[in-house]
């Protein structure tokens, strides 16, 4: 165990790739979340849209996961769920969220604080009957964070609903949609060498203002 622990300390990387200077960066942090975003589809980073989202349960005990950022519109980051997950349970009792996105081939970070608020039902409706139809089924068939007895259960539940919608359009569930994350703070981190890491961090000071502040790394 101590042999591994030693290992697991001497872990290092040297971060040079880059650099984030305000001269560079767009002063509506929502622009250059899109510039870079772009950059690291162009990177052809695998799963690049994946994003942390932290939420807090009834007790202030926070709790994090790994979901899709599925658009930006509005300003805002939107993704899907079922609203009687765990984090959708959390999420209805309170709407302060905080989201992380990490793309290590550039060296980069993004670290967003806001408030959540559940997208229209037809925003929803729309997104869910874009997604292949297995998917559509398995939002029907998985009792989303609820015990389950066995593997066997849900797929048995699956071919079931496969079934029953075989010919026919699969309705989207009513407790399943989207959340759009209206952002109050937006954390840019470019990795740099000796750890002397670029941080900027935009404060929302008004309805469309932005106040940009760099972070000791």
């Amino acid at each position: 165990m101590g042999s591994t622990l030693k290992d697991i300390a001497s872990l290092r990387e040297d971060y040079s790739l880059a650099s984030l200077l305000e001269r560079d960066a767009h002063s509506n942090p929502i622009e250059q979340f899109k510039i870079w975003f772009h950059e690291a589809v162009m990177a052809e980073i695998e799963d690049v849209n994946a994003m942390t989202l932290s939420t807090l349960d009834e007790n202030a005990k926070p709790h994090a996961r790994i979901v899709l950022l599925k658009g930006i519109e509005e300003n805002q980051v939107v993704f899907f769920t079922n609203y009687q997950s765990h984090k959708g349970i959390e999420i209805s009792q309170n709407p302060h969220v905080s989201i992380v996105f990490h793309w290590k081939e550039l060296q980069r970070q993004v670290r967003i604080e806001g408030i959540a608020a559940k997208i229209s039902d037809v925003e929803s409706t729309n997104y869910f009957h874009s997604r292949p139809k297995e998917s559509q089924i398995g939002a029907w068939a998985s009792a989303q964070s609820e015990v389950l007895s066995s593997r066997e259960e849900l797929e048995a539940r699956f071919a079931k609903l496969q079934e029953t919608y075989n010919d026919i359009e699969v309705p989207k569930p009513p407790h399943w949609g989207g959340y759009a994350v209206k952002p109050t703070l937006i954390e840019f981190w470019q990795g740099r060498s000796s750890r002397l890491h670029d941080r900027l961090c935009y404060t929302l000071v008004q309805d469309a203002h932005w106040e940009m502040k760099r972070l000791n790394p």
